[in-house]
């Protein structure tokens, strides 16, 4: 059977109650019991199985102490039953539980009900009690089945899961992405860049990206919309980067997101940009592998995170104090005259210099620098440092190459970049390495990471460039990762948040 499954959220009442009448009669819960259950809880998941537009199931689930949960009820309409529906929304709960640290699961199921029984057996539960005339008023026992959350039936739970089919959306500076997965499978990755309109001025300018953002939308929709062969009505849920990034160029895609979301009633999850850099690892290799180090870098970010979980434990260890790295390469390519934007430029005529000519400063590497900002940036001294230096060669007369000049500056600029990164995951004890960001398009910075990861013993993941820049994939990718997790969909309340912190990884 075909069907879509998504969180329950306050809006589903009138549905769910109907068929929680149907199927328990005189014992079903009060409905204003069931709005209780509904409201958002740290403790509770409800889930709802959707046939079209319409509910034909639900279940929930409280996890009590971090170690055992209870399913709190579960219920399919009358005409699905018999269908493989129970057993579904049997599996997200069991998938949920385990992921949310469960070791033990328990239910309660009417005594003169052997199907349900024998399906709670196939999933691994055992009866272990027997409560006499629990439910009232007919007097039928209640028997108390419990599952141990082995391995093996997680396992199975999850193979069972349908997998969200979800549309992202990403404009947080130059480039509007609209990006469409399934569960772990990416379907569509359509970028439309603004960089032409911003090249005479050196640099991201926010209106103009705005703007473009207004006139790239709805054609880049279309496109991802076609490449993956699907329509916006079998879209499940939408995700949206609400921060970090510009403002104004936030707003776009965030207004577009919930208008597509209020006119399909699909459910909308508001994601954190440089989370959706982490989590485009699931695309290539079906998870992100946790504890990572990630290392993130772009025009408008350089920072450094400990994943210890992509949906709920994101921890900021640094991040750049002033420049970030690709503001650094735009700067130093208009001073060399090389043009924007200075990452392809700079690398370019770096491949025709020595990186050993000049030695550039590394920012924030002295000793004294390290015991404050150990896994801080700054580029900004690196950028004057190479501006002086071309002033007083060009003031002395002097003939230099610009090809050392490039190379000696992009060399400081990885050295810093990996020196920081490596260390990071030497101290937390962390043996992998993530890198994104469209910096990561820089030869040097992949050929030094690789030497130095490969050196520490450290694993080191880098996605395909087309991932790495800014992109609506990575956005959809962390979207399909909450659902799958249990997490609520976002309100409509949310806003864009130009400074939303990384540990802030999907906005209610």
């Amino acid at each position: 059977m075909d069907f879509a499954m998504r969180p329950a959220v306050e809006a589903d009442l009138d549905e769910i109650y109907a068929i929680e009448h149907a199927s328990f009669g005189s014992t079903a819960w009060p409905k204003q019991m069931m709005t209780t259950e509904l409201a958002p809880s740290p403790n509770r998941n409800y889930f709802v199985a959707l046939e079209g537009d319409r509910i034909v199931g639900y279940a929930g689930i409280c996890v009590v102490d971090g170690n055992h949960a209870d399913v709190m009820t579960i219920a399919v309409s009358a005409e699905q039953r018999g269908k493989g529906l129970g057993r579904a929304l049997m599996n997200r709960l069991i998938s949920v539980a385990a992921k949310r640290g469960a070791r033990e699961m328990f239910l309660e199921v009417r005594a003169d009900n052997p199907i349900a029984q024998t399906l709670y057996e196939s999933l691994g539960f055992a009866q272990i009690d027997l409560r006499r005339a629990y439910y009232q008023p007919e007097g039928i026992d209640a028997v108390i089945m419990r599952a141990d959350l082995s391995a093996k039936v997680v396992e199975l739970a999850q193979q069972a899961i349908r997998e969200p089919l979800v549309l992202g959306i990403e404009s947080s500076c130059d480039e509007t992405g609209v990006g469409i997965v399934r569960g772990n499978t990416l379907l569509a990755n359509v970028i439309a860049s603004s960089m032409d309109a911003h090249a005479r001025f050196g640099g991201v300018v926010p209106e103009i990206a705005a703007r473009a953002h207004l006139e790239s939308l709805q054609p880049t929709l279309r496109e991802a919309l076609r490449t993956a062969g699907v329509s916006l009505s079998e879209i499940d849920a939408i995700a949206v980067t609400n921060g970090p990034g510009l403002a104004g160029a936030l707003m776009v895609g965030v207004g577009a997101a919930k208008a597509l979301a209020v006119a399909t009633g699909k459910p909308i999850y508001a994601v954190n940009h440089l989370v959706g850099h982490v989590g485009v690892d699931v695309l290539e290799r079906g998870e992100v592998v946790t504890p990572t180090i990630a290392l993130l870098v772009s025009g408008g970010h350089t920072s450094l995170l400990l994943v210890r979980d992509l949906v709920s434990d994101v921890e900021l260890l640094g991040e750049t104090i002033d420049d970030a790295a690709g503001e650094a390469f735009d700067k130093v390519a208009r001073l060399l005259g090389l043009g924007y934007p200075g990452g392809p430029v700079i690398d370019q005529a770096a491949a025709t210099g020595n990186p050993k000519a000049i030695r550039f400063p590394r920012g924030l590497t002295l000793p004294k620098d390290m015991e404050k900002h150990r896994y801080d940036f700054s580029f900004s001294g690196l950028k004057t440092a190479v501006a002086r230096w071309v002033e007083v060669a060009e003031a002395k007369g002097e003939d230099f190459s610009i090809g050392d000049v490039a190379a000696s500056f992009r060399e400081a600029v990885v050295d810093v970049l990996v020196s920081k990164a490596v260390a990071a995951c030497l101290d937390n004890n962390v043996p992998r390495l993530l890198l994104g960001g469209g910096v990561v398009a820089n030869r040097r910075l992949r050929e030094l990471a690789a030497e130095r990861c490969e050196a520490a013993g450290i694993e080191l993941r880098i996605p395909a460039l087309s991932l790495c820049t800014d992109n609506g994939a990575m956005i959809a990718a962390l979207g399909a990762q909450l659902i799958m997790a249990g997490h609520e969909p976002s309100t409509l309340d949310f806003a864009a948040d130009s400074t939303l912190s990384v540990t802030s990884i999907q906005t209610s």
